[in-house]
C-alpha cells in the first residue's frame, strides 16, 4: 500500500526519538551494543509501526506477526521499540543489564513481546524457519521478520537455514539483513566477504529486494513487496551506516559494543534532538 508523505516523517521521527533511547539505555548501564542497534533502527521501527500484525495488550495473542532478532547483542534497539509500544513501562529501559532485570544484554523470553531467546550468532533463522513451518502446519496465517547482522551470515547454519526456508516454501518468512559493513574485529569485506550477497541469496531460492535500510519509503515497500511474494521466502538486504545517527558513531568498529560516555552521550543526544 502507498505511504503519504506525512506517515513517512512521522517514521523518520519515531526512529530518532528511538535512537535517543538507545543513547540514554546504553549510557545508564555502561555497557552495550550501539552501532548495530543504530544502524538497524530504521528497518525495526518500519516493521514495528506499520507492518506487523500486534498488539502490546496481548502479547500472545494466537494471529500475531513473530519477530526474531537473530543479532541478539542488538537488544537495547527492540527493546526501546517494545517499551514505547508499550508492552512494559519505558522506565524499565533502564534496568538494562542489570541483575534482575527482564532486559539484559541478549533477548530473553520473560520480556513481553519476545518470542525466544536469542544471542549464539547464526541461530535465528532457523528459529524462524521452525516459526513458518508451525503456522503452515496450523494453516495460520502470521508472518515471521527475523533481523540479522551482516558479519552473523558468515555462520554455516544460516545458510542450512536459507536452504531449508527455500526447499519448505516458506513464503511466510521475511529475512531482513542490516548490511552496515562492520563486524566486532573490523570491516566485513576484510575479514569474510559476502559479495556478491545478493547472487547468493538467489541461488539459495530467494526472493531478494535490495534496498537504502535508511530510505524510509523504500523500507516500506520492500515490506509490501516481501508479502506479496509467493512460493518462496524473502529477504531483504538492506544497505545501512554502523552507528546511524550519530556523527561520532557512524561507520567506526569501536562502537560495535561500547557504550558511550558521559560526555559522548550528551554530543549524541544533541545531535539526535
Amino acid at each position: 500500500m502507498p505511504y503519504t508523505d506525512s506517515q513517512v516523517k512521522e517514521l523518520e521521527a519515531k526512529a530518532k526519538e528511538i535512537r535517543r533511547l538507545i543513547i540514554q539505555m546504553l549510557a545508564q548501564a555502561g555497557s552495550g551494543h550501539p552501532g548495530g542497534s543504530l544502524s538497524a533502527t530504521d528497518l525495526i521501527t518500519a516493521l514495528y509501526y506499520r507492518i506487523m500484525k500486534i498488539d502490546p495488550k496481548q502479547p500472545k495473542l494466537a494471529g500475531r506477526d513473530r519477530f526474531h532478532m537473530s543479532k541478539g547483542h542488538c537488544a537495547p534497539l527492540w527493546y526501546a521499540v517494545l517499551a514505547d509500544l508499550g508492552f512494559f513501562p519505558k522506565e524499565k529501559l533502564f534496568t538494562l543489564r542489570k541483575l534482575g532485570s527482564m532486559l539484559q544484554g541478549h533477548p530473553d523470553c520473560r520480556t513481553p513481546g519476545i518470542e525466544v531467546a536469542s544471542g549464539s550468532l547464526g541461530q535465528g533463522l532457523s528459529v524462524s524457519v521452525g516459526m513458518c513451518l508451525a503456522a503452515k502446519v496450523d494453516q495460520a496465517d502470521y508472518r515471521v521478520y527475523c533481523l540479522m547482522g551482516d558479519g552473523e551470515i558468515q555462520e554455516g547454519n544460516i545458510w542450512e537455514a536459507a536452504m531449508s526456508a527455500s526447499h519448505y516454501k516458506c513464503d511466510n518468512l521475511c529475512a531482513i539483513l542490516d548490511y552496515n559493513g562492520f563486524q566486532i574485529d573490523g570491516q566485513v569485506c576484510a575479514i569474510m566477504n559476502l559479495d556478491p550477497v545478493a547472487d547468493k541469496w538467489r541461488a539459495f531460492g530467494w526472493n531478494v529486494i535490495e534496498i537504502d535500510g535508511h530510505n524510509m519509503r523504500q523500507i516500506l515497500d520492500a515490506y509490501e513487496q516481501a508479502r506479496l511474494a509467493k512460493g518462496k521466502p524473502s529477504i531483504i538486504i538492506a544497505r545501512t551506516i554502523k552507528g546511524k545517527g550519530v556523527s561520532f558513531m557512524e561507520n567506526t568498529c569501536d562502537f560495535h559494543g561500547r557504550a558511550p560516555t558521559k560526555e559522548e552521550t550528551e554530543k549524541a543526544l544533541k545531535e539526535l534532538e
